[in-house]
């Protein structure tokens, strides 16, 4: 009984981060503008650190282990580095659909370094749902004529592979760490590289940008790159990583839904169809068995 309230719980929070998440695009684009890649891919890291660092010194959280330590080391590379530059680089070319189409392969990635990472076992139905969701948000993006792929594209792809890594290792890691202590000590151990590149990339201009741009870019350091990934984390400890990973499937038409609303780009009557076929292929896989390689588990 506990098992199943758990696991319903996990999607739960899991959903909660996802649609934290699909305002990250839209904020980036509009952050982009106004202060440039670096800041907004390294400057909300140093952003949210003070606000980690405050928590974690609060609680008294003791210090990772060495084993932990070189684990966190993978979930900041992903989660606090590299998806952050990388999308904030793309989003200074690419409008925020192409974006959301392109990082809707996260779920496969994710998926797929949870085999190696936490040693779960996706059931053929699983696979199946996730190639038809794949599928769809390909067949999306060539209609929408994005079938060239341009640096900004490979940025992405790039994006989503490091992010899968990172989901896959947190997730994991959350189980023994806590879910918000790996994103928090993941923070931390990337924010005293990026402090310098920052601090030379700050100038006056910045001071006076828009409320809407400071709202985005406050958006991204507090709820992107910290709260989201809390319920992110613990959604997946609890409900399991690749089972909870479908969820991200929702992600990019949600990400299109928020650029409507806030960059006014539209929705055509594609766009609905095809999200149709991806959350029916969710439900599906959200209700795959998923099975536990123990040996594997104990080897991460």
């Amino acid at each position: 009984m506990w098992g199943e309230t758990r696991e319903k719980l996990g999607l739960f929070l899991g959903l909660v981060g996802v649609v934290c998440f699909s305002l990250t695009l839209p904020s980036t684009s509009v952050a982009v503008e106004y202060f440039g890649t670096t800041i907004v891919g390294l400057g909300r890291t140093v952003v949210a650190a003070i606000l980690v660092a405050v928590v974690l010194i609060v609680r008294k959280e003791k210090l990772p282990s060495l084993r932990q330590f070189k684990r966190l080391l993978i979930v900041a590379f992903g989660a606090v580095l590299g998806f952050p530059l990388l999308t904030s680089w793309a989003m200074e070319s690419l409008p925020v659909s192409h974006g959301a189409v392109e990082l809707a392969l996260l779920p496969l990635a994710t998926a797929g370094f949870a085999i190696f990472r936490a040693g779960e076992i996706p059931s053929l139905k699983f696979w199946i749902s996730s190639i038809i969701s794949s599928l769809a948000v390909i067949i999306y993006a060539l209609h929408l004529g994005f079938g060239q792929l341009q640096l900004a594209d490979l940025a992405l792809l790039a994006a989503v592979i490091i992010l899968g890594l990172s989901y896959a290792e947190g997730g994991e890691l959350s189980k023994e760490l806590g879910s918000w202590q790996v994103i928090a000590w993941a923070i931390m151990i990337g924010v005293p590289f990026f402090i310098i590149p920052v601090g030379l990339n700050l100038t006056t201009e910045m001071l006076h940008a828009p409320i809407h741009a400071w709202i985005s870019f406050i958006y991204l350091a507090v709820v992107s790159q910290f709260l989201a990934y809390v319920a992110w984390y613990s959604g997946m400890a609890m409900g399991g990583i690749a089972r909870v990973s479908q969820i991200q499937y929702l992600q990019p038409f949600l990400m299109i839904v928020f650029a409507t609303v806030f960059l006014d780009e539209s929705i055509t009557f594609f766009t609905i169809v095809i999200a149709v076929i991806v959350v029916f292929s969710v439900i599906i896989g959200k209700n795959a068995p998923v099975s536990k390689n123990e040996a594997v588990s104990r080897k991460s």
